[in-house]
């Protein structure tokens, strides 16, 4: 697939990363000419220098014969018209574009509009025609809420919407499962049906088995149905009280639409630095309590009751903010604390310090960006431990003629290496992935693979024969 990806910031290039691997032709462009060659010579891909909206730049991009323009500068009007433009002049087939102002979200249904919505519309409207929008901080609020919703857990990502859940754990010295055979989990739970999808042990995958023996530290990575996560975590861990007292740091949009969301079910406090911000939040939130202030205060800490919170969550737009009011609020009796992190570079050494959780948007948005992007019918794909893996929702179709998949056990499949299936969600029924489990047209199958260069391998094993119609 002959891919543009417009901008070459943390995004862009991580993006590029993931797909240049795979038989994929891409070109990057950016005004940044030092940082295109930094990548050129990294991941051998074609550069473009220039300013990604300009139509001289897309031609030379080779925007005429693309399938498909993602365009994820650090400009929303800079995205906006690129896919404007790939559309009107170069009939650009798929069209993505990162947006985040909440000023143009608000509005997204009368100013985009997909491009095959457009030429089917007996009515021409105005509006951008983009395919695909993606708004990182509502990915980002989304995923902490889940965060927050399962106590404990490292990662929730939900599939067949919302009814099956990929949670990773840690393993603790006390969990009932910790010192025994993964086989034993079915005596634990004779109830319940789970599947251990991946095991990191000192940052290395194991490929689970039934005679695996879980350690503590392990990091661990279960498909269940959605029910039923509280019941296995339990399993890898003691497991903790359900979140009520909630601190966030930062009133931006993240913050904002956080508190929107929690303030129904928890106690809610916000602290932002603004007067003016903070004044506008205090009107909009009628269940929060919003202070203004700095959230590296200890005396303000101390007088809010930072010992008593169950969660502190820091989602300013500074780092370096994020990291040292997290680290103070653990210090002073915070139970957990989440920090988001811009730079990839810290989100490993904060995950070293005393930090529960690290939240990295750019990896929300890459894992939205791949769901678009992967080929056979891929519905859902989430990046995990930062890059290293990926989780995957696919649909299969055909038959056993016309299929790779359809009609055959699971234990029959070759699959790449280090590639398991975890789950099948088959109409409103969950089932596991076990050997003799036979895939039906319809289901979406859930696949693990530790090692993602094996995708475009996954991906044909999707892709029914030419005689399926």
């Amino acid at each position: 697939m002959k891919i543009i990806i417009l901008g070459a910031g943390q995004v862009g290039g991580t993006l590029a990363e993931n797909l240049v691997g795979e038989n994929n032709d891409i070109t990057l462009v950016d005004n940044d000419r030092a940082r295109l060659r930094l990548l050129q010579d990294k991941f051998d891909l074609r550069v473009v220098v220039g300013h990604g909206a300009h139509p001289s730049v897309l031609k030379e991009a080779g925007a005429e014969d693309a399938d498909m323009l993602i365009a994820v500068t650090n400009s929303d009007e800079c995205n906006m018209a690129a896919c404007q433009i790939a559309y009107s002049l170069f009939g650009t087939p798929t069209k993505i574009a990162r947006i985040r102002s909440e000023a143009y979200l608000e509005l997204q249904d009368k100013l985009f509009i997909n491009s095959e919505i457009k030429s089917g519309d007996a009515k021409p409207r105005g509006g951008f025609i983009i395919d695909e929008l993606i708004a990182p901080e509502q990915l980002v609020t989304a995923y902490i809420q889940r965060l927050v919703e399962y106590p404990g857990a490292l990662q929730v990502l939900e599939f067949a919407k919302g009814k099956l859940s990929l949670v990773a754990v840690k393993a603790y010295y006390g969990g009932p499962l910790v010192g025994n055979a993964l086989a034993t989990l079915r005596e634990h739970m004779p109830n319940i049906d789970t599947r251990v999808a991946a095991i990191f042990r000192q940052g290395r995958p194991i490929m689970p088995r039934g005679t695996t023996i879980i350690e503590a530290d392990d990091e661990v990575f279960f498909v269940a149905d959605s029910r039923h996560i509280r019941a296995v975590m339990s399993e890898m861990q003691k497991l903790d009280n359900s979140y009520r007292n909630i601190m966030i740091a930062g009133g931006g949009n993240i913050g904002f639409g956080l508190a929107q969301k929690l303030q129904r079910t928890h106690s809610v406090k916000l602290i932002e630095h603004r007067q003016e911000r903070a004044e506008l939040l205090s009107e909009k939130l009628e269940k929060t309590t919003v202070f203004c202030g700095d959230a590296s205060d200890q005396e303000l800490l101390l007088e809010e009751n930072i010992d008593q919170t169950d969660v502190f969550i820091a989602v300013t737009n500074d780092d370096e903010a994020n990291i040292m009011s997290a680290l103070l609020a653990k210090r002073m009796g915070a139970k957990k604390v989440m920090v988001l992190i811009q730079r990839e570079a810290y989100v490993d050494i904060v995950q070293e310090a005393n930090i529960d959780i690290a939240i990295s948007p750019q990896q929300a948005t890459i894992s939205a960006l791949l769901t678009h992007i992967r080929q056979g019918d891929i519905c859902n794909v989430y990046s995990l431990r930062r890059g290293a893996a990926e989780a995957i929702e696919a649909i299969a179709h055909g038959d056993s003629s016309t299929s790779k998949v359809v009609g055959k056990q699971i234990g029959n499949i070759k699959l790449p290496p280090g590639t398991t299936i975890g789950a099948i969600v088959r109409n409103d029924e969950v089932l596991m992935g076990h050997d003799k489990t036979v895939i039906e047209q319809g289901d979406h199958v859930i696949l693990f693979l530790v090692n993602k260069k094996f995708i475009g391998d996954v991906e044909k094993l999707f892709q029914p024969s030419a005689f399926f119609f």
